[in-house]
């Protein structure tokens, strides 16, 4: 499938402050991946880059535990730089990573959330791998299949997530050791499918490369159909990240 770098950005921008308020999950996983980090990356490192980086969620995890003397920042638009006041030295990287000119000499990349998007992942990771120094590190969580399966199934909408050992094998390929691996799926609960559809658009992850046009219609069904993902706990919404640390080899 190929994705709208443009939409996506304006979608992004557009929930740019809803984002912090109802991006839970992402935070989680955020959280979860840091403490992935910690447990695997040296304490000081002179260069980083952060892929992705969006209101900051990682970002500021990242800077409260790590010494960091090179700060690089990318996502698609400039919008985010409002989150990041308090952090100093930062270099922005604005734009599609896809096609930007990457730093050299990295001691780390990291990323929370954003490697789903792209267009052709195994040449990123090449590039990536390239990028770092010997035994450079590079650590980020994704989505798997399972991702948002709701929605996929109901309207036929999503991205085309890589599973768990397809991406093992995807890093090996381009040079790197894979030091841990993990999955999980995490569910949450609405009141209403309407409820999910408007928790979709304030984390900007309806950004897929069609735009779905609903109709009143089309909305009933959705809704009527909605109804076999219901328990006591509501209507159910699943993610499934995978987080990875991996090592460039030599």
């Amino acid at each position: 499938m190929s994705i709208n770098k443009t939409l996506v950005a304006q979608r992004f921008a557009k929930a740019g402050q809803s984002y912090v308020e109802h991006a839970v999950v992402q935070k989680q996983i955020s959280a979860q991946l840091f403490e992935y980090l910690k447990a695997y990356y040296p304490h000081n490192l002179d260069s980083v880059l952060e892929i992705g980086c969006g209101s900051g969620n990682l970002t500021h995890l990242f800077q409260s535990h790590f010494q960091v003397e090179q700060l690089f920042l990318n996502d698609l638009y400039e919008d985010v730089e409002q989150h990041f006041s308090s952090v100093d030295k930062i270099n922005w990287l604005i734009g599609d990573i896809e096609q930007l000119m990457l730093p050299q000499c990295l001691d780390a990349v990291i990323s929370s959330s954003a490697l789903q998007w792209m267009m052709d992942l195994p040449a990123l990771l090449q590039r990536i791998h390239g990028t770092l120094n010997p035994h450079g590190y590079f650590g980020f969580s994704t989505f798997g299949p399972d991702n948002l399966t709701e929605i996929k199934q109901l309207t036929g909408q999503g991205l085309n997530y890589v599973d768990r050992d397809v991406l093992q094998q995807q890093l090996q390929q381009q040079g790197f050791e894979v030091l841990f691996i993990a999955q999980e799926l995490k569910q949450v609960y609405f009141d209403h499918p309407k409820s999910v559809l408007q928790h979709l658009k304030a984390t900007g992850v309806t950004a897929t490369a069609k735009s779905h046009r609903w109709t009143k219609q089309s909305l009933q069904k959705f809704y009527a159909d909605y109804q076999q993902f219901y328990d006591e706990q509501g209507f159910r919404l699943t993610y499934h990240p995978i987080y990875v640390i991996a090592r460039r080899i030599a």
